[in-house]
C-alpha cells in the first residue's frame, strides 16, 4: 500500500501517522521525501487498512494498493530515480557520464595493474574484473580467488579506481564487504536466495545482473530479497538472456530498459558484451541501448583478453572525425586507442524525446564521456 500525503505537510504529522500505522497495524512503513511531497510505502499484511479512513485524514492526498510483489523496489513506493554511490562514484540519476572497465577475470599482477592503468587514462572511474568466476566446464579456469581480490586491491592502489567483482558463496561476504567497493551478484546466481539475503546485509552496493531466463518481475523480487535484508543500493543490469539464436552468446533485451525504469526507481544498466560475445557488436548494441533510454550504460568489455582472442583485429588504431558534435571539440582529427568504442551525442528534446547521434569510428573514452556528460547521459562500464 502507497499513502502519498499532500504537499507541505509537516514532519512531525507524517511521523504521527507512520507512528500509528505501525502500532496500529503492525506494518513496516518506510517514508521517501520527493519533490513536493513525501510517500509511505506499507509492507506487509495491509488488507485489514481500511483506505477510506486513510483517505480522511486532512493530510493524506490519495492511497493506492500496490499489486505487485516487490514494494522496496517498486518506483510507486520511490518515484524519485535512486543513486548509488560507489566509494564516491554516483550511479543512478541522471548524473555525469562515468566508466567501469576491466578485464573479465584477473589473471596476474602484471595484467590487472596494467589494465588499470590503461582504463584510467583512457577516463573510467571504477576497475572491474573476476577473481572468482563460475564456469559452466569444471575444468575451466575458476578464476584466482581471494589471490585475485588482493591483486584488485593492488590495482586500486596503484590507481586510486574503486573494484567491482563478482561474488559466488554467501561464505564469502565477508571478505568482499573489507575488500571490494561494488559487489557483483551474476547473472547464474540471481536467485541464489541464501547470497541474496547475506549480500542484503552487506554495506556495500550491489550489481544485480539478469539470469539467463529470468522475467522482469523475478529480476526485481531477487533486489527485493536483497533489499529486505537492509541493503538498499542496488544496481540493475542487463546483460542478455537464452533464446533460440546461437549465433550469438545470448540475446540483448533492450526493452528490459523502458520496462525496468517504469517498473522499478534503480538504476540500470546494460551489458552489450556479455550479450553478444562479440567484440564487433558491442558498439552497435551499446548505441542501441542508449537509444532507447539507458540512463547508464555498462560495457564489461574484456580490455585485453577478448580482443587478444579475435586476433588483435580490435587493437588497430583509427581516427574518427568529431567536428560534426557541436561546441564540444574544434575541428580536427583525434586518434582512438585498442577498445571497440561508441560515439554518441543525445539531446534531450522539451518533451523527454532521446536523439541519438551516431559517429563512425573509434574514439578515446575520454572524448566519449565528454561527449555523453555534455549530454546528460549517466554511467558506462567497459
Amino acid at each position: 500500500m502507497v499513502i502519498v500525503m499532500k504537499p507541505g505537510v509537516s514532519q512531525e504529522n507524517i511521523h504521527a501517522l507512520v507512528d500509528a500505522l505501525e502500532r496500529d497495524h503492525g506494518v513496516a512503513v518506510g517514508i521517501t521525501n520527493g519533490v513536493g511531497c513525501s510517500i509511505l510505502g506499507l509492507v506487509g499484511d495491509t488488507a485489514h487498512i481500511d483506505m477510506d479512513k486513510l483517505t480522511m485524514n486532512d493530510d493524506v492526498e490519495r492511497v493506492m494498493r500496490v499489486q505487485e510483489p516487490y514494494k522496496k523496489a517498486n518506483r510507486k513506493f520511490h518515484p524519485e530515480d535512486t543513486v548509488v554511490d560507489v566509494s564516491g562514484v554516483p550511479i543512478g540519476g541522471g548524473g555525469r557520464f562515468t566508466v567501469i572497465a576491466g578485464p573479465c577475470s584477473v589473471e596476474s599482477e602484471d595484467q590487472i595493474v596494467g589494465v588499470a592503468r590503461d582504463v584510467k587514462a583512457a577516463g573510467a572511474a571504477l576497475l572491474r574484473g573476476g577473481a572468482f568466476k563460475p564456469r559452466t566446464s569444471p575444468y575451466s579456469f575458476q578464476g584466482m580467488g581471494a589471490d585475485g581480490l588482493e591483486l584488485l586491491l593492488e590495482a586500486r592502489a596503484d590507481t586510486g579506481l574503486p573494484i567491482v567483482s563478482e561474488i559466488m558463496a554467501p561464505r564469502d561476504c565477508g571478505l568482499f564487504e573489507e575488500k571490494v567497493d561494488l559487489v557483483q551478484i551474476g547473472a547464474r546466481n540471481m536467485q541464489n536466495f541464501d547470497l541474496l539475503k547475506e549480500a542484503g546485509k552487506l554495506s556495500k552496493p550491489i550489481l544485480l545482473k539478469r539470469g539467463l531466463s529470468n522475467t522482469y518481475e523475478e529480476w526485481i523480487m531477487s533486489a527485493e530479497y536483497i533489499m529486505a535484508s537492509g541493503n538498499e543500493n542496488v544496481i540493475l543490469c542487463e546483460r542478455g538472456v537464452r533464446t533460440f539464436e546461437s549465433y550469438t552468446r545470448n540475446t540483448l533485451d533492450l526493452s528490459a530498459i523502458p520496462a525496468i525504469r517504469r517498473m522499478s526507481h534503480l538504476p540500470i544498466v546494460v551489458d552489450p558484451s556479455h550479450a553478444a560475445g562479440m567484440y564487433w557488436m558491442v558498439e552497435p548494441l551499446a548505441m542501441a541501448a542508449v537509444a532507447v533510454g539507458a540512463e547508464k550504460l555498462i560495457l564489461l568489455t574484456d580490455v585485453r583478453g577478448l580482443l587478444r582472442d579475435r586476433n588483435d583485429e580490435g587493437t588497430l588504431i583509427s581516427q574518427v572525425r568529431l567536428s560534426e558534435v557541436p561546441g564540444l571539440v574544434s575541428e580536427g582529427v583525434i586518434t582512438g586507442g585498442m577498445i571497440p568504442k561508441v560515439a554518441c551525442c543525445v539531446d534531450a528534446a522539451e518533451n523527454g524525446v532521446r536523439r541519438t547521434h551516431i559517429l563512425d569510428g573509434r574514439i578515446p573514452h575520454s572524448i566519449l564521456i565528454e561527449v555523453l556528460s555534455h549530454a546528460g547521459i549517466g554511467t558506462m562500464i567497459w
